[in-house]
Parts: structure tokens; sequence; C-alpha cells
């Protein structure tokens, strides 16, 4: 049992994480109609802005943290507004290898940042442990959860409860019509990459906080995210919560308990779950789990 719990905790944390990054797709999603293929590539970009903070000009780990988000939402209102803005118009499809390009792009300059270096984020938890429900789990586990889940909290009231937020639903539900009403669309579109370049460079420090840090190639861990956008639904915040803490989960239980019961899967089977997942998903319920089902008239 304590196996399990400890198991059930590191997933949750690890889907927490996943959450994030995906609700930085969903917010580009509904605000542009473009899944944003190079969220990856930001939120390694994210750690190594935070680990240059901490070890390069000694800043304490909250305070690199939030100078790391502020440095990727700068960045990713740039990237909307040199790449992204001159697609205004053309097909998603289209706009969508574009963000593609611009993860290759990132991740090569990511790379020469970093690499060949294991980056630490300077986190305050290290490999501590605490006792929860009578069993002994990483606090790191429990920072990581309460830290994501709460940084989407803020997201979602904001989104709900401020004019900028509302202005930004306006464009996600109709750019024509939010643009005739007054509502700059563009600048719609640069909010909407500042906050998902944000959100990126957190899950980033969320991902490298103990154990073994972060190099380079951990930009195609985050890819974890679009099995989560696709079981919650490519438009739902709602639905990458829960999506995320489900494939969490589901992908720590695995790394603990196939090796033992079901050998013949392989090695490292965990990290085919997620993606089994969401060809299931698709399979299944192709709008995801909360996700907005397009109507239309033939």
């Amino acid at each position: 049992m304590e196996i399990l719990i400890a198991t059930i905790v590191r997933g949750v944390g690890i889907g927490s994480t996943y959450a994030l990054i995906a609700v930085g797709f969903v917010i580009i999603y509904r605000a542009t109609d473009v899944v944003n293929f190079a969220q990856p590539a930001l939120v390694i970009l994210g750690a190594y802005f935070n680990a240059l903070f901490v070890f390069n000009y000694g800043l304490p780990f909250p305070l690199a943290v939030v100078g790391s988000m502020a440095a990727m939402a700068l960045i990713g209102a740039l990237t909307e507004r040199v790449a992204l803005r001159p697609m205004v118009g053309q097909p998603p499809f289209s706009a969508a290898m574009v963000t593609v390009g611009l993860f290759f792009a990132l991740y090569v300059l990511a790379a020469r940042l970093i690499g060949s270096n294991v980056i630490t984020m300077g986190d305050p938890w290290g490999l501590s442990r605490v006792e929860f429900l009578g069993t002994t789990v990483g606090q790191v586990d429990i920072a990581k959860t309460i830290i994501s889940l709460t940084a989407i909290a803020v997201v979602g009231v904001f989104l709900q409860r401020s004019k900028l937020g509302l202005a930004m639903r306006a464009t996600a539900l109709d750019q024509e019509v939010a643009l005739a009403q007054g509502v700059n669309v563009g600048r719609m579109f640069g909010v909407s990459w500042a906050m998902s370049g944000a959100l990126a460079a957190l899950a980033g420090v969320m991902i490298g906080t103990a154990g073994g840090g972060m190099v380079a190639l951990d930009a195609f861990v985050a890819l974890k995210a679009l099995p989560v956008i696709i079981l919650g639904g490519l438009d739902s915040i709602k639905g990458s919560v829960v999506a995320g803490i489900f494939i969490g989960v589901a992908e720590a239980l695995t790394r603990t308990y196939q090796p033992g019961n079901a050998d013949f899967l392989g090695a490292n089977f965990d990290v085919v779950v997620p993606y089994l997942i969401m060809v299931i998903a698709l399979m299944v319920r192709p709008y995801g789990l909360y996700g907005t089902k397009e109507v239309q008239r033939v």
C-alpha cells in the first residue's frame, strides 16, 4: 500500500506538470486555432533561464522562477509577433507547420546554450522526503502538484474575471466579432503567446527540480503534453488538468508495476503509455473528455 501511495503521489506531480504544459497549448489554440508545437522548446529554454538566474546571477530560487517566466513571456510574445502574426488569415495547418519550424529553431538554440551539460534549478526541495498518508514521498512531488495546479487556477480565474481575460475569450470564440467590438485581436494573440511562454518556463522548472536536473533532450519530454490535450480536449483547461493527472498516474503506475508483472512489454514501456492512451482516445472520443464538438451543416 505504501508503494502504491508513493507511486500515485509521484504520478500526480508528474501529471500536474504535464497539465501545466498542456494549458499553454490550450491558451494559444483557443485564441488562434493553432496548435503550438513550439511549446516544448519554450519549456527547456525556461529551465535554462532559471538555472542562469540562480547560478550565474545569484538570485534566490523564487525570484529566478519569476524572472524565467518573465523572460519566456517576452520571448513568446516576440515569437508570435515575428513568426506567427504574418500567418493571420492563413489556414491553421500552415501556421501549425510554422510552429514546428519554430520548435526546431528554438531547440537548436537551447541545445547550443545548454550544450552537453546537465542544468539544475537550484530548487529548495532537492531529494528531501516528507510523511504523507502514512508513507514517505518526495517533497518535490508535493511541490510540483501545488505549484502547477495553483498556476493553472490563477490562469482560469484571470480568463474568467479580468477584462483582458474576457477579451481573450471573445477572441477565442470569434475573431471577427471580437474585432468588430473593438478588441485588438493582434494584441490578444501576443498576450496568449506570452502567457503560454510563462507557463512553459514554470513547467520547465518543475520538470528540472530535484533528481538529475535537465538536459536539452528533455524538451521532447514536454511532447507528452500532446496526449494530454488530445485526451482532455484541445480547448479545455479543465480537460488538461484531468487528463494530465490521469496520464501522469498511469505512467507512474506502469513504471512501478510493469517490470515485475508484464516484463514481456519490454523496458521503459511507461514512456509509451501516454501515446497509447492518446491513440485510444482518438478512436473512442476524438474531441477529448471536455473538448468542444464541431458541428458542421452539409
